[in-house]
C-alpha cells in the first residue's frame, strides 16, 4: 500500500523564527546603511547675512567659508567620506552669460580651496550647472527663450575645469545638457586632471520636489519658465536608461538617479543595468516632508534610517543626504 502522506500539523516556513530577537534581524538583515555610504551636500553663502537657517529646510542652514570649513571637520570626525558644496551667490552678480560660474573666486570654488585646506583628505564633490550664477534661473544659457545645449556645454566645461583647478575631488555636472560628460571628460584629460571623477546626474528629472533648494541658494522666483526642455519627464523610465547608457560611454566614472525616493524603481534599474557605482540624491523636498512630519510628531525620527536603507535596499552605493551628520552620529553609537 502507498504510503499515507504526513501533513504537518503546523507551518513549516515560519518565517517570524528570524525576526524575533534584534540578534537574529542583525545576522539576517540583507542589507546595511553605513557612514561611508553618505554623501553631505552643504551650502555655502557669499551674500552678507544670508547664514542660517533655511525656513523650507528646517535644521539646514547656509553657511559661511568658516562654516563650511567647520562643517567639513565635522564630518570627518563622523567618518563621512565626502562633501557636496552648492553655492549661494550674490543675486547683483548673476548674468544672462553666467561667466562667474568660471571664476577661480566664486564663493563655490574658494569653499573647495577653504575645506580643502581644513581638511585634505576629505573629499569634496561640486555641483556643474549654471543655475546659481543664471539670472534667468536655468542650468544652460538661454536665448530668446530657448536653452542652448552646444554653448551650455562649453560654459559648463568651464566651470568644471576651475572647479578642478581648485581642487575638487569629484565634479557634478546636474544641469542635464546633451553631450557634456563626454566634452567635460576630455577638457579634464587635455588639463591633466585625468584623476578627478565625475559623479553624472545621469537620470535627472523635472521634479517638483526642487522647491526648497531653490530657496537654499537663492533661485526661487527667478527661474523663468520651467526645465521640461532638458530634465526627464517624470513619466519616462527607459529615457532614463538611455541617458545613463549615454553618460557612462561618454566618460562618467559614478551614476546618479535625481530624485530619490519616488525613483527608487530607477536606481535598482540602473544598477541591476549596468553595475556601476550607483548614486541617489535625497532632494530638499524629500528631507522637508520627512522633517517636517518628524517636527510635528506624525513620524517617529526612525523613518530617516528607514528611507536611507531603502536607497541601499534599492541597489545604491551611495546616497546624498541632508541629514549625513545625524545619521552618522546614530550610526556610530550602534
Amino acid at each position: 500500500m502507498p504510503a499515507t502522506p504526513i501533513v504537518a500539523p503546523f507551518p513549516a516556513a515560519r518565517l517570524r523564527r528570524l525576526r524575533r530577537t534584534p540578534a537574529l534581524r542583525a545576522l539576517t538583515a540583507e542589507h546595511r546603511l553605513s557612514v561611508q555610504n553618505l554623501i553631505w551636500p552643504i551650502f555655502v553663502t557669499e551674500v552678507a547675512g544670508g547664514e542660517g537657517e533655511i525656513a523650507s529646510m528646517p535644521g539646514v542652514e547656509r553657511l559661511t567659508l568658516d562654516g563650511a570649513q567647520r562643517a567639513a571637520e565635522r564630518a570627518a570626525r563622523l567618518g563621512i567620506p565626502a562633501v557636496c558644496i552648492f553655492p549661494h551667490s550674490d543675486p547683483d552678480l548673476k548674468t544672462d552669460g553666467c561667466e562667474r560660474a568660471w571664476d577661480p573666486e566664486n564663493i563655490g570654488n574658494r569653499a573647495i580651496r577653504a575645506i580643502k585646506d581644513a581638511v585634505p583628505d576629505l573629499a569634496v564633490m561640486t555641483d556643474i550647472a549654471l543655475d546659481p550664477y543664471n539670472a534667468s534661473g536655468h542650468d544652460g544659457l538661454v536665448r530668446d527663450g530657448v536653452i542652448l545645449n552646444d554653448e551650455s556645454v562649453e560654459a559648463l566645461v568651464r566651470m568644471g575645469l576651475a572647479q578642478a583647478e581648485a581642487g575638487a575631488d569629484i565634479l557634478g555636472p546636474s544641469d542635464m545638457m546633451d553631450g557634456r560628460i563626454g566634452a567635460l571628460r576630455g577638457a579634464l584629460e587635455r588639463a591633466g586632471h585625468g584623476d578627478v571623477a565625475i559623479l553624472s546626474y545621469a537620470a535627472k528629472y523635472a521634479s517638483g520636489f526642487y522647491g526648497p533648494f531653490r530657496d537654499a541658494v537663492g533661485a526661487s522666483g527667478r527661474l523663468v519658465g520651467d526645465k521640461k526642455t532638458y530634465q526627464i519627464d517624470p513619466a519616462n523610465r527607459d529615457e532614463a536608461l538611455r541617458c545613463v547608457a549615454r553618460d557612462l560611454a561618454e566618460g562618467a566614472d559614478m551614476v546618479m538617479v535625481k530624485p530619490g525616493m519616488p525613483y527608487l524603481d530607477l536606481c535598482r534599474e540602473v544598477k541591476d543595468s549596468f553595475g556601476a557605482p550607483t548614486y541617489a540624491y535625497q532632494v530638499s523636498g524629500e528631507y522637508a516632508m520627512i522633517e517636517g512630519a518628524v517636527r510635528a510628531g506624525w513620524l517617529k525620527p526612525e523613518v530617516v534610517l528607514e528611507s536611507l536603507l531603502c536607497f541601499r535596499r534599492a541597489g545604491c552605493d551611495g546616497i546624498l543626504t541632508y541629514y549625513a551628520p545625524q545619521v552618522a552620529a546614530l550610526l556610530a553609537q550602534g
